[in-house]
């Protein structure tokens, strides 16, 4: 397609695929199980057999983004390696051995009036998602929403397009072996950002909008989308050091918490050490830290401790509440884990928290209290998301209360429906 198209063509088009999107989820939502697993399976070897072609339009990509001045994070989300490749195929054959969750009824009750009332999982219908510079995301979400009895429009960044459009002919080849509509997933085959806009405003065909992508995207959404959203804004990610924690375990989880890979949602920005460990803790986590140069933002007492250490910068307002998706750390002391929570449920974007303590009340009170999409003990925040949960894969994160929160899987692209059974009871 030319990816030059006047307003009117752009318009018509999304219209387009949101009509074959709408016609093609009512042959999804009748879809058996059997015959969604065969897609799924179908695109994963495709993807394995395809391996090659996959590296060449991803290497594409790579080099327009590189010329573009790209920045690091956003070329390591973009790159698609033989590892992202083989765990793309992986989490579809995952999602293929997950139970159907769609016609699944649940909470059945007899009624004084002897009828019987319970609920029936169904699909969502139509879900468009918007993203940016992961390919690995255009299978993962056409993935759950095949087996979740789902259509899907997909619109990928104009940086992975000519992977996009490649992996998109995987998925339709899937979708023909199996029986299934080609339509039931979209790739969006224009880069021209007015098709978010149209995607965004149509309830008539489109159910729900999953954005994943920067803060300026999601801020964009939240002020044009008709739609209803599934979406977290940031990830602000803290992990809490507790004066009970075992030593080794901080370390390590620290440090694969912020260094593991920086781009990332689930990375750790800020880190919190409770001062009766916090002299400890910190010169060991530092020397971690030298190694990958990350610039640690101390505040007074963090920064006293660790004052001859290289990439040191004193912390500002602004930097508990930043995430940086860069080799930089917000490093404070507290007094106890009370002020931990307090300082987290002030700053924290929602997303994901872990404490590091082996004192079980006091973990468990974390898990209370936090309030936060995801909540752990003594594990890396790098855990949260769909694959590492056993969803197989994910849509996205959701950090908000309704509908979906955490990594959506797919329970979380299915809504309830109330079934009622009779006898031929009548209301009197």
């Amino acid at each position: 397609m030319n990816t030059e198209m006047t307003t009117n063509n752009i318009t018509t088009y999304m219209q387009t695929l949101g009509q074959q999107a709408r016609l093609a989820s009512r042959a999804m939502a009748k879809a058996d199980t059997a015959t969604k697993n065969q897609a799924l399976l179908a695109i994963a070897a495709a993807i394995r057999h395809d391996a090659a072609a996959l590296r060449a339009a991803n290497e594409l990509d790579l080099a327009a983004a590189k010329n573009a001045g790209m920045d690091a994070a956003m070329l390591d989300r973009l790159a698609l390696s033989d590892k992202a490749i083989a765990t793309m195929a992986e989490g579809l054959e995952q999602i293929a051995r997950l139970p159907d969750p769609i016609g699944e009824i649940s909470n059945m009750k007899y009624r004084p009036s002897g009828i019987q009332v319970g609920q029936m999982r169904v699909p969502l219908g139509v879900i468009g998602i918007i993203y940016e510079a992961r390919p690995n995301v255009t299978v993962d979400a056409a993935g759950l929403c095949i087996k979740s009895g789902n259509a899907t429009i997909l619109r990928g960044g104009s940086e992975a397009i000519h992977c996009n459009r490649a992996l998109a002919n995987l998925v339709k080849q899937g979708l023909r072996e199996a029986g299934l509509p080609e339509q039931a997933v979209q790739v969006v085959d224009t880069t021209d950002r007015a098709a978010v806009g149209v995607l965004i405003t149509m309830p008539e065909y489109v159910d729900v909008i999953v954005p994943r992508g920067g803060k300026s995207l999601i801020e964009r959404l939240m002020r044009e989308a008709t739609v209803p959203m599934i979406k977290h804004l940031d990830g602000i990610c803290h992990v809490y050091i507790d004066d009970k924690a075992d030593l080794e375990k901080a370390i390590a989880v620290a440090f694969n918490a912020k260094c593991h890979r920086y781009g990332t949602c689930n990375t750790m920005e800020t880190l919190l050490v409770a001062e009766g460990i916090a002299k400890q803790v910190l010169p060991q986590l530092a020397q971690r830290y030298l190694s990958e140069r990350v610039e640690l933002r101390c505040d007074s007492a963090a920064h006293a401790i660790l004052h001859d250490y290289p990439y040191l910068a004193s912390a500002q307002e602004s930097d508990w509440s930043t995430e940086y998706l860069a080799p930089i750390l917000a490093v404070k002391v507290v007094h106890d884990m009370e002020e931990a929570i307090a300082h987290i449920n002030t700053y924290s974007s929602k997303h994901t928290e872990s404490i590091i303590t082996e004192d079980y009340s006091r973990a468990m009170a974390f898990l209370r209290e936090v309030d936060s999409a995801s909540v752990m003990v003594n594990a890396s925040t790098r855990f949260a998301d769909g694959f590492e949960y056993g969803l197989g894969a994910e849509i996205g994160i959701s950090n908000d209360k309704l509908h979906a929160r955490g990594p959506v899987g797919l329970e979380g692209l299915t809504s309830m429906k109330y079934v009622v059974f009779g006898h031929g009871e009548i209301r009197k």
